[in-house]
């Protein structure tokens, strides 16, 4: 039996450029948990996450629908109420955020949420304009519009000739990762700014394993593509020369080389945040299956190979032991005692921290609910 009282409270929190008041909104109902499995001996570590103002960032990622939202919420709603002001942020297409904290966080801002003791802010990045922006930057500026105007003045043979270079199929598809790597990257641009020098702690959550594997080699995939429109400029100079001085499209073409390399600039930031070992740590998410946990163990040795640090696994939705004849019930925990068996074991996962996670009778919805999760998780 578990049950967790929520008291409304105000909270302000101020800093030389802007200072946050809220208000919290009363919680219409006490959230109460009626079953629960029993919490594990083994800790989280959660004081060495709290201790320090140094900012720090943590990724929480793995399979889809193991719970990434749930455990990334509570542990932000976590830090918020052991003094840290926060900031979680969902790159993941489907944007459960807003589920989870019960609170409309779509539109690409900063939104408050409404409970915890200090100031915690969502953000949900729309990867559909990620995306968009990718297209605006190559199409608009010399991208594919390369070939019509080459078309136009007779040219098209010579594009035709560099077809080998798929710069067409480059421009006009957005690399895989792409649209995770912009979003991270676009909440780097702006904690770099002054004005959100007050967060402490930034939480992400990812979106499932497959991106994020992308996105580490995506600034590998930029630098040659960047190269590959780079030699096509060359290539076609002469062939424009005549005509660049009327139509303009010699700078357009500077101008979407110039934006590129800045992309590309912004990506390698991205993957040096996520090797930086003083500053930020992965955290793989996964559920007490051999799926689960063979995708979490090849998950956990490319991150290794990318020299991201990873330290804790959470195994989430762990059915506690039943007094009953539940037939199923007895089943479904056998199969998990065996998956726990399989991390215990194997040379990825072993020498990570544990950490394991109930399943409760009630679904995880709101910052009561979260605050409740994130103690029985983050001890």
């Amino acid at each position: 039996m578990g049950l967790l009282s929520f008291s409304p409270k105000t909270s302000s929190f101020s800093t030389g450029l802007i200072s946050i008041s809220l208000k919290q909104r009363r919680s219409k109902d006490s959230f109460q948990v009626r079953a629960v499995a029993a919490p594990s001996e083994a800790v989280s570590g959660f004081d060495e996450m709290v201790a320090g103002t140094q900012r720090k960032y943590y990724m929480l990622g793995g399979k889809g629908g193991v719970g990434k939202t749930s455990c990334a919420a509570s542990l932000a709603v976590k830090f918020a109420n052991n003094g840290h002001p926060t900031l979680v942020v969902s790159t993941d297409p489907a944007h459960s955020l807003s589920d989870s904290f019960a609170q409309d966080l779509t539109g690409g801002q900063l939104v408050p949420v409404e409970g915890p003791d200090f100031p915690l802010f969502a953000l949900e990045i729309n990867p559909e304009k990620a995306r968009e922006e990718f297209r605006n930057v190559t199409q608009k500026d010399g991208g594919t519009g390369v070939k019509d105007f080459m078309d136009g003045m007779g040219l098209g043979m010579l594009v035709e000739q560099l077809g080998e270079l798929k710069l067409g199929e480059l421009l006009d598809t957005p690399p895989p990762g792409l649209d995770e790597a912009i979003a991270i990257s676009k909440v780097i641009q702006f904690l770099e700014s002054q004005e959100y020098s007050m967060f402490t702690r930034i939480v992400f959550d990812t979106a499932p394993t497959g991106h994020t594997l992308r996105l580490l080699s995506l600034p590998d995939f930029l630098d040659a593509s960047i190269g590959k429109i780079l030699k096509l400029r060359e290539k076609i100079a002469s062939a424009t020369s005549a005509i660049k001085s009327v139509f303009g499209q010699e700078q357009n073409r500077q101008g979407a080389s110039d934006k590129l390399e800045r992309l590309r600039e912004r990506m390698v930031k991205v993957r040096e945040l996520f090797r930086d070992t003083d500053s930020t740590e992965f955290v793989i998410v996964t559920i007490p299956t051999v799926m689960a946990v063979s995708e979490s163990s090849r998950l956990s040795e490319s991150l290794k190979k990318e020299n991201v640090p990873v330290k804790r696994l959470i195994v989430n939705q762990i059915i506690p032991p039943s007094a009953s004849d539940c037939k199923f019930c007895a089943m479904k925990r056998k199969d998990q005692m065996r998956a726990l068996e399989m991390i215990k074991s194997d040379s990825e996962l072993s020498s990570l921290m544990l950490i394991e996670a109930p399943l409760v009778d009630v679904e995880i919805r709101g910052v009561p609910a979260l605050r409740f999760m994130g103690d029985i998780i983050w001890k």
